[in-house]
């Protein structure tokens, strides 16, 4: 018997839920240990709280002498809710999160001590962060890497830390992390919007882009877990044959939830609320032991630091469940895996959506202008839409046979359709008044009864409208929702930008009145992405064919789909809305194909540790049982032994084929990968992606053939039935 596998099963059997005491409602909880409005006017001068509140509002600086006082308002606060160290706390380019932690503590030459925190130390600081990836930026040895304070996302107490949210830049000034693309696309989606904006209500001043994120997630006993050398080291079950009972009976979507998946989501919801993030929604999702939680929206700077921090703390909260969370895209082959749908949008400091209907022509003529506007970026851009969400995990999910599909288009609806169908129609030129009266009260105008029974939904498309918002469901569940919505919020920023062009152009040189305007550049737009749009199965053999012949881009694979990184398209679109420069650009190439053949390499490396380590010696140990059976039975019986022992031999037989197949096919994948590794990055990632990968799914077969093949007391490792069935 297998000592580990059957000790971690013992193990998993015996637990009991975690009982989690819910003495306080959440309302009391949220944000205790965030220094947001509240906690700033407790412990902040006036002038202090303003200057915060202007950085934030209008980007406005922070001399010394106010950091420093706000800088001891936050130690006050802090150490008040037991904290002893602060850090910087930013998210490299590793799409996790970093930090450095230092204590408040300082001594004094008199031998005492005392709990110091400057403003110089709250603004900026030079972390030893030359192992961080880079891309060329700067020198490896030198470690001139810069955070500095975002007072845009409140600072927060993890454990007994502080954690402000920074920028990570170089010497230089280029961006080193996620986030300062992100709010310097924020900033260009805020100009481009408001100036389209004011065509509707000159009042409106800034326009924010927000974002609810959907997070999927698997858990698994943590013992179970740690018998898997796979799980713990690339996220995923390398082996393991498929259960018997999967998903197929549709039981576990949506069903009650297991006591210790619930438990361990009650104390994560706890911490949540802790740190003001607002999650509401938690259920199961379609593969057993699949998990889904939602938050309300938020701006998306905060919404993408939540997410970031909650994977962090969903991973330290299972610790205490004695479960592990799995947040790759496809953990388990043959059953559901995870994504983490972006639900986007613009809302305006007037308090409109503007992917939201009115109750007025005019107010869904503004959401027809951001609508089309939005599909028009998708259509435009949509190369860099899906190399927004390339990685080796996501792979396993774009283009192979789970939702969505490697091609991006966008869903709308059958009903939303034929609006577009009757705006299409618009004469070119100046409207008649009777067109204008019937496009405003027959089409426009109905628009709000049209999304109120609207209830069409595609789980297969990349990109959906779903009444007030899109969804970009094609972001992986392990991704930092900072890349996609960078691309996203800079697409629909330029697209913005060259629609007010067009419209003041036809104003001002034809004399055109406003609506007529906006109607005859919406109606070119219409016709420019028709081919974006589709309303069927994204699985469907005839929609793989009508890309094609719509001339849309099926990048399966992230080295194809990040080509498009590199082109001049991309360089002047980021150049010009002053997102990122060409520099880096190339970085974030360099860093993603480098990242791309670590994680092929390293789950390459493991399978073949696995299976000539594990599965060969388990083989040949049962095969050898076998033989001394048919042994035994040939001197029993003689000549007659081959007759009665004829399914042992056959079973020996298929032992040996398979442990060939698995010794062959790793020998062959180590010497790809040598040749691979002599290459440059870019054809070193494509022969990873040709001829490495394909050995995993031989090798497997093998695999998983022995694992029904061999005696289950002697298989070593933890079976997919039991990682799938928490208990």
């Amino acid at each position: 018997m297998n000592t580990l596998r059957f000790f971690a099963l013992k193990e998993s059997l015996s637990r009991k839920p975690v009982f989690i005491e819910e003495s306080e409602r959440r309302s009391a909880l949220y944000g205790k240990h965030v220094f947001g409005k509240n906690a700033m006017r407790q412990v902040l001068s006036v002038d202090a709280f303003e200057a915060v509140q202007d950085a934030v509002n209008t980007g406005s600086k922070i001399d010394r002498l106010m950091a420093d006082s706000i800088a001891a308002g936050m130690k006050q606060w802090a150490i008040s809710l037991g904290a002893t160290h602060y850090t910087h706390w930013f998210q490299p380019l590793t799409g996790a999160t970093a930090e450095k932690h230092d204590a408040f503590f300082e001594s004094l030459p008199d031998g005492s001590a005392i709990e110091k925190f400057e403003g110089a130390k709250l603004v900026q600081q030079e972390p030893d962060a030359s192992s961080f990836p880079h891309g060329g930026i700067r020198n490896t040895f030198e470690a001139r890497g810069y955070t500095a304070w975002d007072p845009t996302s409140a600072a927060f107490i993890l454990d007994t830390t502080l954690c402000i949210p920074t920028v990570f830049v170089s010497y230089t000034g280029e961006a080193l992390d996620n986030k300062t693309p992100l709010l310097r696309a924020l900033n260009a989606i805020d100009t481009s919007a408001t100036e389209v904006a004011k065509y509707f209500n000159k009042g409106v001043t800034k326009v924010t882009a927000t974002l609810g994120w959907e997070q999927e997630y698997f858990l698994i006993d943590s013992a179970l877990a740690a018998s898997r050398p796979d799980i713990m080291q690339t996220g995923r079950a390398l082996l393991g044959h498929a259960p018997a009972k999967g998903q197929q009976l549709d039981d576990h979507y949506f069903g009650s939830i297991p006591s210790r998946a619930l438990n361990f989501m009650k104390d994560l919801e706890q911490q949540c609320m802790l740190l003001g993030i607002p999650v509401k929604t938690r259920h199961n999702e379609v593969a057993p032991n699949q998990f889904e939680l939602a938050p309300i929206f938020e701006e998306a700077n905060l919404a993408v630091d939540h997410n970031s921090l909650i994977m962090d703390l969903m991973a330290r909260v299972a610790e205490r469940h004695k479960l592990k969370v799995l947040f790759h895209e496809k953990p388990f082959e043959g059953i559901n895996g995870s994504g983490k749908h972006n639900n986007w949008s613009l809302a305006t400091d007037t308090g409109v959506n503007l992917l939201s209907p009115g109750s007025t022509p005019m107010k869904n003529l503004q959401f027809l202008t951001f609508f089309i506007n939005t599909i028009k970026a998708v259509q435009d851009y949509e190369e860099l839409l899906r190399a927004s969400v390339a990685s080796a995990s996501n792979d396993h999910r774009l283009g192979a046979n789970e939702a969505p599909p490697a091609i991006m288009s966008v869903f709308i609806g059958k009903q939303l359709t034929k609006v577009l169908d009757e705006l299409e129609k618009v004469s070119d030129g100046k409207l008649s008044p009777q067109e204008k009266t019937d496009l405003k009260l027959n089409v426009v105008g109905k628009i709000p009864e049209i999304l109120l029974d609207n209830t069409d939904r595609n789980r297969t498309s990349p990109f959906a409208f779903t009444g007030n918002k899109f969804e970009f469901r094609a972001v992986g569940s392990t991704a930092n929702c900072a890349k996609p919505m960078v691309v996203l919020n800079t697409i629909v920023a330029k697209q913005l930008k060259d629609f007010k062009i067009e419209v003041d152009s036809l104003i001002d040189k034809k004399g055109m009145k406003k609506d007529d305007a906006i109607f005859n550049i919406l109606r070119e737009y219409i016709k420019a992405s028709k081919k974006i749009r589709f309303e069927g199965d994204g699985y469907s053999p005839e929609w793989e064919s009508e890309a094609k012949k719509r001339k849309l881009s099926n990048n399966r694979t992230t080295p194809e789909a990040l080509d498009i990184q590199l082109s001049k398209i991309t360089t002047s679109l980021f150049e010009e809305m002053e997102v990122m420069n060409a520099v880096e650009l190339k970085a974030r190439h360099e860093i993603e194909l480098e990242e791309y053949v670590k994680r092929v390499q390293i789950e390459s490396r493991v399978l073949g540790d696995m299976a000539r380590n594990h599965i060969i010696p388990t083989a040949i140990r049962y095969q050898n049982l076998l033989i001394e059976n048919v042994k035994g039975l040939k001197e029993i019986f003689e000549a007659d032994y081959k007759i009665i022992a004829i399914e042992q031999i056959k079973i020996i037989e298929q032992i040996s084929t398979y442990i060939k197949q698995i010794n062959e096919g790793i020998t062959a994948m180590i010497e790809i990968r040598k040749k691979a590794n002599q290459l440059g990055m870019k054809e070193r990632a494509s022969m990873y992606k040709d001829s490495v990968i394909p050995f995993f799914k031989e090798i497997r077969y093998a695999s998983d053939k022995l694992e029904l093949l061999v005696e289950d007391k002697l298989w070593p490792l933890a079976k997919n039935r039991e990682l799938l069935n928490l208990r």
